[in-house]
């Protein structure tokens, strides 16, 4: 008897999964305006499913014909892997939207939705990305122009081992090395001199990082009410890899906090690690003082940094080597005029004089650019987002931007589809010497086109109040980067290789293989 009502209710909660689960995919929420649904097509029986599947089967063109069909208006983009029910907004709209109070929309909800942080590191109370993110976007950003020594000459050491110092033509593959070479540079920042160049450290943060992305991104694909049952299996690999980074940094961190302890503020690094131990001591929750939290706190920075700069990077050592040693030697020019200029010491006011290696940046960006959407918000004032138009989006809709479609689009930028490596550098013409001061501070003039600076035309880092927090430290640790290559090696002169469309994100080549060898 007992057999036969556990085996009804189970068929019961089986049957009930099952409609919800088809109901939150074949169906938009109930409860938006009925906008255009992108990718769909007349005569579809359930329009937002199909239009979901031929969008994910053909990222580029859904992304590109729906920019084209509804640029003046809202629409859905369904895509497996987004959020369901997310809207695309219109791009004239970006400044009023943006605009809105941090309790009308929320960025970090998205994150933690996407990203599925809760499982990523394993304690919910970690889920506060404010919290993460204001180190990033005050210390870091504040400190990262004293830092700038120890980054190229930890760029040094990895591109030797990485690419060596051979005068013969070597073959290496661009995004296996980028990888590696960001992952030495990214932790001399976040952990200092003293654990960054350790190998077993290295390995295990981006082994970490790869497998918790990974993870990450099943998860948000499992119906949510299943995810506590199958999320143990799932996260196994990268939960092994926390272990294991926790045994490495947290005698560090305990040192550490027992000198800030005794006020030795000589032993005191400056370095993302010590910036979150002198951030937990103004909390009175003694939570964020412990050795294993921060230790999450600092390989967080690892984890959102390093995939994107990757992809970033990866996609600027194909387009130097597509350019040719022409315009290589033209950047190679300006790099050492500027070192000569400022007695041969990297800084942020050296940086900000290599004008043309920062448009090469920005052009970079532009024209390849892995997100299709950018500024993704999620609505959370009870009352809902209310639109231009008259419209309102209840709570809990997720919104977005078109970003590669705008970033070539001709109406913006001329001969879009173009790579024009100083589209972006101030002409002959215009006054002034490029505008920045010892600081390396930059006029309003040339901020406007600098690598780091937002636009609604240029979103590879967002827009608005919440644009991408360690832009300005991401943009200088590239710039030293491509600047290393341009000084010390020479490339082989390519056709570039067609990047790839995986659903709604356009990644470069993974597998290319890239002569080079040292300059002569």
């Amino acid at each position: 008897m007992l057999e036969n009502v556990l085996t009804v209710e189970i068929a019961v909660l089986s049957a009930f999964a099952t409609c919800y689960f088809l109901y939150q995919t074949l169906f938009k929420p109930g409860n938006l305006p009925s906008f255009a649904i992108a990718g769909a097509k007349e005569g579809d029986w359930f329009p937002y499913f199909q239009a979901k599947i031929r969008n994910t089967a053909d990222g580029q063109n859904a992304v590109f014909s729906a920019y084209k069909q509804h640029r003046e208006e809202p629409c859905f983009l369904p895509f497996f892997g987004t959020p369901r029910g997310t809207v695309v907004l219109p791009l004239n709209w970006i400044k009023s939207i943006l605009s809105q109070p941090d309790h009308v929309l929320n960025l970090y909800d998205v994150g933690v939705e996407m990203l599925q942080l809760e499982y990523a590191f394993l304690d919910k109370r970690f889920n506060n990305p404010p919290l993460h993110i204001n180190l990033i976007s005050k210390d870091l950003t504040k400190n990262y122009g004293d830092l700038i020594p120890d980054m190229m000459e930890d760029i040094k050491v990895a591109f030797t081992e990485q690419w060596g110092r051979s005068d013969e033509w070597t073959t290496v593959t661009v995004y296996d090395t980028v990888q590696k070479i960001l992952g030495l540079v990214s932790n001399r920042v976040i952990y200092g001199s003293t654990l960054c160049r350790s190998p077993e450290m290295r390995e295990t943060t981006l082994e970490f990082v790869q497998r918790s992305f990974i993870a990450g991104c099943l998860l948000h694909n499992v119906f949510k009410p299943l995810r506590p049952l199958v999320a143990p299996l799932i996260t196994l690999p990268h939960r092994l890899s926390l272990r294991r980074f926790r045994k490495i940094v947290v005698p560090e961190i305990q040192k550490r906090l027992a000198d800030s302890n005794r006020g030795d503020t000589k032993a005191q690094q400056n370095d993302f690690l010590q910036w979150a131990i002198q951030q937990a001591k103004e909390f009175e929750d003694p939570y964020f003082s412990r050795p294993e939290v921060l230790a999450s706190r600092a390989l967080f920075a690892n984890y959102i940094s390093i995939h994107t700069s990757t992809f970033s990077f990866t996609d600027l050592v194909l387009d130097l080597a597509m350019l040719g040693p022409q315009v290589q030697e033209e950047l190679r020019q300006e790099i050492v005029s500027v070192l000569a200029s400022c007695d041969g010491k990297w800084s942020k006011k050296a940086l900000a004089k290599m004008e043309k290696l920062d448009s090469l940046l920005r052009e970079s960006a532009r024209v390849n650019t892995f997100m299709s959407g950018s500024s993704n918000r999620f609505v959370t004032a009870p009352e809902g987002l209310a639109l231009p138009n008259g419209q309102t989006l209840p709570k809990d809709t997720p919104i977005i931007f078109f970003a590669a479609p705008v970033m070539l689009d001709e109406t913006y930028y001329p001969d879009p589809y173009e790579f024009q490596p100083f589209r972006f550098a101030p002409k002959a013409t215009d006054d002034g010497d490029g505008g920045d001061d010892e600081t390396g501070a930059q006029d309003g003039k040339r901020a406007r086109t600098a690598f780091a600076c937002t636009s609604p035309e240029y979103l590879a880092f967002g827009h608005g109040k919440h644009a991408c927090p360690g832009r300005f430290f991401a943009a200088a640790e590239l710039k030293l980067m491509a600047a290393h290559i341009l000084l010390e090696y020479e490339l082989e002169k390519i056709e570039r290789p067609a990047s790839k469309w995986y659903s709604i994100v356009r990644l470069p080549s993974m597998t290319y293989e890239l002569k080079i060898r040292r300059r002569l």
